[in-house]
């Protein structure tokens, strides 16, 4: 087998290699995998070099960014895992109002980075997510009403191809390329460097939380999606129900990114439909806020969740959004929690043909999540959260790519084909065949080459 000292910078770790179990070792505990090989790439000749050995030794390939990812796509059973973590720098030109992202960043990287300026850029709610995985998706965030997904933000892209060359992509530069990364997933190749357009946004939010018992609060979340379609794009509306001592509490309210003192005039129309059991309103700076839903338990915990895009928020899905998949309201505490965070602004206001991310009229998107410790519970909880996602189904046009569950991609086309228009995955097919015909890059949200 090839040595590490002939041809990686980085680290190679095999079975039994101190480090490796962490290595491999990814947010969803169910994921217990094991590659027979994890390169802990030192840059993008590690990366050019480690593609070209799988390749040679016809092993699968995985690729590790932050591996959020809750299908584990990261780690490849038996074969070659491309870790980028090691590559995960920030360089921010304040004049240009510009930062160059390694493929192996995390969030909260960016954002440090960015913020000692005042500056930032759409970045999702959780700082311990990979850079990579959100962008190449999509990327949601506080800011995208305000400045459109990650993957409008990005300038440019340097990626690593099948056959191990390195190539930029960007409007001006392999166009058909960086329409595809733009929200195709990692299925062209591995992005070792982001180029990122900053924004100034200043350090100050608020965050604004009202909650009412889940049995009262039909009409309240009736009032609140009329609120979210004047609300300014500064602010993220935002609602979710989880299970309390005292019952079911729905929590509705909006993230401001900005001046607090512009966002507390909507606090009247907020405190208007109806009376909440407990209010808080904060004003965390917005490092704070890109931290605050950060997981506490890290990798300990068995992971699942299901998503929906949702156009429109009749009676009918609120009601069912209440529910969670229980059949009444003194519901389970074992019911999955679900959410719902706003979309429309600068997301809405980029033509839908212009990026592969799709679903640019979607009005809220929807999740129902569950994590828990004990492997008997699995198929419990899994249900439950199937059975949330199939309740709010109906009403659905679409889905995150990045949502995408391991059983819904286990059933041929059918959920790539719920995450791109028809016109769209005709596009990317094109795209995919162009740049990777062989289907090197499959372990992923896959879109299939042309025969």
């Amino acid at each position: 087998m090839t040595t590490t000292a002939t041809r990686f910078d980085g680290q190679v770790l095999t079975p039994g290699d101190a480090g490796y179990d962490t290595a491999r070792t990814v947010w969803n505990a169910m994921i217990d995998r094991r590659p027979r090989m994890i390169v802990r790439a030192a840059g993008v000749a590690d990366v050019v070099a480690a593609v070209r050995l799988a390749r040679e030794l016809d092993l699968e390939i995985g690729v590790r960014c932050g591996g959020h990812n809750a299908a584990g796509f990261a780690v490849p059973d038996g074969g070659l895992m491309i870790d980028l973590t090691p590559m995960g720098g920030v360089r921010v030109d304040p004049a240009r109002r510009r930062a160059r992202v390694q493929g192996g960043a995390l969030l909260g990287a960016l954002d440090r980075a960015s913020q000692a300026y005042g500056l930032a850029t759409t970045a999702g709610n959780v700082s311990h997510t990979g850079v990579g995985g959100l962008t190449l998706g999509g990327g949601m965030g506080w800011l995208a009403r305000q400045y459109g997904l990650a993957c409008d933000n990005v300038v440019s892209y340097t990626m690593v191809t099948a056959e191990g060359d390195v190539m930029t992509a960007s409007r001006t530069e392999n166009p058909d390329l960086f329409w595809g990364l733009r929200g195709g997933g990692g299925n062209f190749g591995i992005v070792t460097e982001f180029e990122f357009e900053l924004h100034r946004t200043g350090t100050r939010t608020m965050v604004a939380e009202f909650d009412f018992r889940a049995e009262d609060a039909v009409p309240v979340v009736e009032g609140w999606r009329d609120l979210n379609a004047v609300a300014p794009r500064q602010a993220t509306f935002t609602a979710s129900v989880g299970s309390t001592p005292a019952g079911p509490i729905a929590t509705l309210g909006f993230v401001w990114v900005g001046d607090p003192a512009d966002g507390r005039r909507l606090l009247p129309a907020m405190r208007a439909l109806g009376r909440p059991v407990a209010s808080r309103v904060t004003t965390p700076s917005y490092l704070e806020l890109q931290r605050r839903e950060d997981s506490t338990g890290g990798h300990a915990y068995r992971r699942y969740a299901k998503g929906h895009y949702l156009r429109s928020l009749p009676t009918a899905a609120i009601e069912a959004f209440l529910l969670r998949g229980g059949s009444d309201l003194s519901a389970s505490p074992d019911l999955p929690g679900v959410g719902l965070q706003a979309h429309g602004g600068a997301i809405a206001d980029v033509p839908e043909a212009d990026a592969a991310f799709s679903h640019r009229g979607t009005m809220f998107e929807f999740g129902a999540g569950t994590r828990w410790s004990d492997p008997d519970e699995d198929d419990a909880r899994m249900g439950a959260a199937r059975a949330a996602g199939a309740s709010l189904e109906p009403y659905a046009s679409g889905i995150y790519v990045n949502s995408l569950t391991a059983d819904e991609l286990a059933d041929g086309q059918r959920g790539v084909r719920r995450a791109y228009s028809a016109a769209k995955l005709a596009r990317l097919t094109a795209v995919k065949t162009a740049y990777d015909p062989a289907n090197v890059f499959h372990l992923n949200q896959n879109i299939r080459p042309a025969l």
